[in-house]
């Protein structure tokens, strides 16, 4: 029998805020432990919890972005368990009321666009760190209490390598939005996993297995491609699986029971007495609307569209934003865009990281990228003068033909002084000019080459070639 999977992710992101989700201390990374620390964070008998409104801002904005439906009414819940890194014994959510339900996901996959729905987008706090040394254990409560979303999806995931797809789309999404730094070696991502194996076709879902706490993408498609082996292995085998959780050791490349599942009812979810409902009106609505952006595969199919841009470069364009504007707004003054973003990609970005400036600190004018490009087109310059030309464009600031005119630097595409340069190669080398005749077409560029040489890089090399063919071949 053949067998598919059906994966759902829920995916935990700590939002980018400058103060933890109930109270005043700092969300930042990397401070020594229990530093960051408040009453209200710790759990601490009498305090009550104020709600942090960029949160609830980026939580609404993550909405917008996913396409989700803002809630016109939300809550907040208590879900209650004990864990060492749990301070209060329960942590507060959303549950049946969360800010955004719906949305989807779109992706590039296997040479398509792909679209994951959502189940929702729902608000709550991070939980604090466990350290486990040789003969003890530690607990940092500098991250409990930071804002999280966690983003569940609907179980229409069929493979490892879709998964990883989706995630990374997911993460570029947020990243563009400002929702979260998505930095992954800090813990602001992390994912629980939840999949199923059943006969290809099946209407019902097989035995939900949840992989917990996954801090990687990477390691997510390992340990789906390990589970998915696993389960189909077992129902080959005339096995029954049982719901339950299961952790990835990276080490081994095993998935690992630690217990059967809990059902909703066993957190005993209530609403949290102490926060109020949260109903956004229009104008603070319309606000959170002002910031929205344009989604990483919107940006990158209006640029291979508007700019005829290869997808190589126009995803480069989505990876750095920067680079991207700086790009859009240059290749707008210029009737050759493809020409303009390989020198942005290929010369400015690399002179720019070989010196260390930024775009804010360029010296040129963005008018002097489309015009080094008109001199190359035009036949005014050779594109090797031309990298020439760039280098001390970047250093100076001075002006494409400017620096052409002082220095002499005028591409020679005189019909009569190029056939002079050519009858001296051919008249020099006779061999290469009989190799050629006799079928080597080689021999060519050499002579090509030779006439660069004689006109100390001026000569228009795609002229001298034809030149240097005709004359060839006319004169056996």
């Amino acid at each position: 029998m053949d067998y598919e999977a059906v994966i759902g992710l829920e995916t935990h992101v700590q939002l980018k805020t400058r103060s933890k989700m109930w109270c005043g201390c700092a969300n930042v990374f990397g401070a020594p432990p229990n530093t960051h620390v408040c009453p209200v964070c710790l759990g601490l008998p009498g305090v009550l919890p104020v709600a942090n409104d960029e949160a609830l801002r980026l939580t609404v904005l993550t909405g917008l972005l996913l396409h989700a439906r803002i809630e016109p009414f939300a809550k907040f819940d208590r879900k209650n368990y004990f864990y060492p890194d749990m301070p209060k014994n329960y942590q507060i959510t959303q549950y049946d009321r969360p800010s955004t339900t719906g949305g989807h996901v779109e992706f590039e996959f296997e040479g398509g666009i792909r679209r994951v729905r959502l189940t929702r987008a729902h608000l709550e706090e991070d939980v604090g760190k466990s350290f486990h040394f040789d003969r003890h254990s530690g607990v940092d409560f500098n991250r409990a209490g930071v804002p999280l979303l966690e983003i569940v999806s609907e179980p229409e995931l069929a493979s490892a390598a879709m998964a990883y797809a989706y995630l990374n789309a997911l993460k570029d999404i947020l990243v563009h939005g400002g929702i979260s730094d998505c930095d992954m070696e800090k813990g602001m991502v992390r994912c629980d996993v939840n999949v199923s194996v059943r006969p290809r076709g099946a209407p019902t879902l097989g035995a939900k297995i949840e992989i917990k706490n996954m801090n990687s993408f990477s390691g997510v498609r390992k340990a789906l491609d390990y589970e998915i082996a696993r389960q189909t292995d077992a129902l080959r085998r005339g096995r029954t699986l049982q719901q339950s959780t299961r952790r990835w050791d990276d080490a081994a490349g095993i998935t690992e029971e630690m217990r059967t599942k809990e059902d909703a009812h066993d957190y005993r979810y209530f609403p949290d007495p102490d926060l109020m409902p949260f109903a956004p009106d229009e104008t603070w609505l319309a606000e959170v609307r002002r910031r929205s952006v344009e989604l990483p595969l919107e940006r990158k199919q209006r640029f291979m569209r508007d700019y005829q841009l290869p997808a190589c470069d126009a995803q480069a364009f989505v990876a750095d934003v920067p680079l991207g504007d700086y790009f859009e707004a240059v290749a707008r003054s210029s009737r050759h865009p493809k020409a303009v973003a390989n020198w942005i990609i290929n010369n400015l970005r690399a002179q720019m990281a070989e010196t260390g400036v930024g775009l804010h600190e360029l010296k040129f004018t963005p008018a002097a990228i489309p015009e080094l490009v008109e001199l190359v087109e035009r036949g005014r310059i050779n594109s090797k003068t031309a990298q020439d030309v760039f280098v001390e464009m970047f250093a100076t600031g001075a002006a494409p033909e400017a620096i052409v005119a002082r220095r002499g630097l005028a591409q020679v595409s005189d019909a009569g002084a190029l056939e002079a340069f050519c009858d001296q190669v051919i008249a020099a080398h006779p061999k290469s000019a009989a190799d050629f005749r006799a079928g080597k077409a080689a021999a060519l560029n050499f002579l090509k080459g030779q006439v660069m040489k004689l006109s100390r890089g001026k000569a228009n090399p795609a002229l001298a070639g034809e030149i240097l063919e005709r004359k060839l071949r006319q004169h056996p």
